[in-house]
């Protein structure tokens, strides 16, 4: 059993614990993640479907942001002043929703 530790666990501790409960090599392991990150690489990217699922744990989910023009509007500082926003330009962001097996793991 996994115990808990006061500081967050290592990429090499958690391949050594994952190896040693499943009875595999480190190396496949680690190639197991490897090839994880790969196919979420894939499905994130702009070609992909923008949603992955680590299935029981959590879904990652592309959010297109897009484009904002430059615009004016009162200040709420200094209220009868005007203020511009500046543009922003188009952006990918990230979103993590956790499922509900990791919901119950932690409360």
């Amino acid at each position: 059993m996994a115990t808990a530790s006061a500081k967050p666990r290592s990429k090499g501790e958690t391949l050594k614990m994952i190896a040693e409960k499943t009875k595999l090599p480190r190396k496949q392991v680690a190639a197991v993640f490897e090839e994880l990150g790969t196919i979420m690489k894939k499905d994130l990217g702009k070609k992909g479907p923008g949603v992955f699922v680590v299935h029981g744990m959590m879904k990652v989910i592309v959010i297109n942001k897009p484009s904002t023009k430059a615009y004016e509007k009162p200040n709420p500082f200094k209220p009868g002043e005007m203020m511009t926003v500046k543009a922003k330009p188009a952006s990918r962001k990230i979103k993590i929703r956790a499922m509900k097996a990791l919901k119950g793991m932690v409360g």
